[in-house]
């Protein structure tokens, strides 16, 4: 089975470094989940800063919890490239996925605006679940963008 790939751009009403500081925060990553989910960050780095975690090492188990508290999947979180105020990228396996890539880009657009776009390539352990499972994905990106834009104008 291939990889499926899911594409979600917004443009937020921020200056660039302030966009980045949030979307690299775990408490910001959250905000965007909520109240869909919560992600808990694994035990190495919960008190670690995105732009300091070791690229393409194992950076343990993160716990994804349905509205918060129901236990539904786990990613075993690695990032193989950071570039400070440019772009994340996270390739890993979950429970569910085989194979699970998220790559967030962050573009100035001018002083007070930032172009933020996430590719998510996804492959489910079961290949029959691939098609319920994209139109999933792409609201749960266009949710967390809905989230992240608000609170910027919020």
């Amino acid at each position: 089975m291939s990889e499926r790939t899911v594409r979600q751009t917004s443009t937020i009403s921020a200056p660039l470094d302030a966009v980045w500081q949030r979307v690299t925060d775990f408490e910001g990553i959250n905000d965007e989940l909520m109240p869909v989910m919560r992600m808990r960050a694994p035990a190495g780095i919960r008190d670690t800063a995105m732009d300091t975690v070791p690229l393409g090492v194992p950076l343990g188990r993160s716990w994804l919890f349905y509205l918060g508290f129901l236990p539904l999947d786990y990613d075993d979180l690695m990032v193989t490239e950071l570039v400070p105020r440019s772009h994340f990228q996270e390739v890993s396996t979950m429970g569910s996925m085989r194979s699970w890539t998220h790559r967030r880009e962050l573009h100035a657009v001018d002083a007070g605006h930032t172009e933020v776009t996430d590719v998510v390539g996804f492959e489910p352990r079961l290949a029959m679940l691939a098609s319920p499972l994209e139109p999933v994905i792409r609201q749960l990106f266009a949710h967390r963008h809905r989230r992240l834009v608000r609170h910027f104008t919020d």
